[in-house]
């Protein structure tokens, strides 16, 4: 249904897929990597509401019945191709196929799910156990366990000051989660993680798994043609 009006294309770190406040021209569906939904206010700056890679897409919008987004949404982690195809054909596809919109709608659903908790945990857990969870959830969307991930993209991830960001880094990097290095954290134990996140993450995960596909590492990896 989509397939034939898909234009594959790199996906460069910080190449933005959706400006904020301008009508949404294509529909982007990542093949990797990590990509930031970003909202921005005059006083306090950037902050990551949300994330996606191959399991999700740009352009819930256009699904819901508008035409453009308040937020930004660009590449965080790249090294992997896109397809895009244009506003108006997804729309086509998507009166046609009450099947793929029924899929997509679901994915919503998962995504709301996820900001949810991401608001839950901005607003009630340490800054180690925010962190802890931002890193599984990239974890969950990378191929191995090394994640290109600077201190300032992490900050604005679990909206903390980057002093912060550098101090819990240390934090877990002592209690053998992970190794850290410039532009970069790789995941050591992943259980450890999981539990110092606590109930901030997996249920939106289970969510995507129970309404769409598997998710996560339990995900066939499918290259590109």
């Amino acid at each position: 249904m989509l397939e034939p009006n898909f234009t594959r294309e790199i996906l460069h770190r910080e190449r933005v897929l959706i400006a904020a406040n301008m009508p949404i021209q294509y529909v982007w569906f990542p093949e990797g990597g990590v990509a930031s939904v970003v909202a921005e206010m005059a006083d306090n700056g950037p902050t990551e509401v949300g994330i996606f890679g191959r399991e999700g897409f740009a352009g819930i919008p256009l699904l819901l019945g508008a035409d453009s987004s308040p937020h930004v949404i660009f590449m965080q982690v790249n090294g992997h191709t896109g397809l895009r195809i244009e506003a108006p054909l997804f729309l086509a596809a998507v009166d046609r196929s009450i099947t793929l919109r029924t899929t997509l709608l679901r994915y919503v659903q998962t995504f709301i799910t996820q900001t949810a908790h991401s608001a839950v945990s901005n607003a009630h857990q340490r800054i180690e156990a925010r962190l802890a969870r931002w890193l599984l959830m990239c974890h969950d969307r990378n191929d191995g366990d090394d994640i290109h991930l600077t201190h300032e993209f992490m900050a604005m991830m679990i909206a903390a000051e980057r002093s912060g960001v550098t101090v819990s880094l240390h934090v877990l990097e002592g209690a053998g989660m992970i190794r850290s290095k410039r532009g970069r954290v790789i995941i050591l134990d992943r259980v450890k993680l999981e539990d110092l996140a606590g109930d901030s993450y997996g249920r939106p995960e289970a969510e995507y798994r129970h309404l769409v596909a598997p998710f996560g590492k339990d995900a066939p990896r499918i290259a590109p043609a």
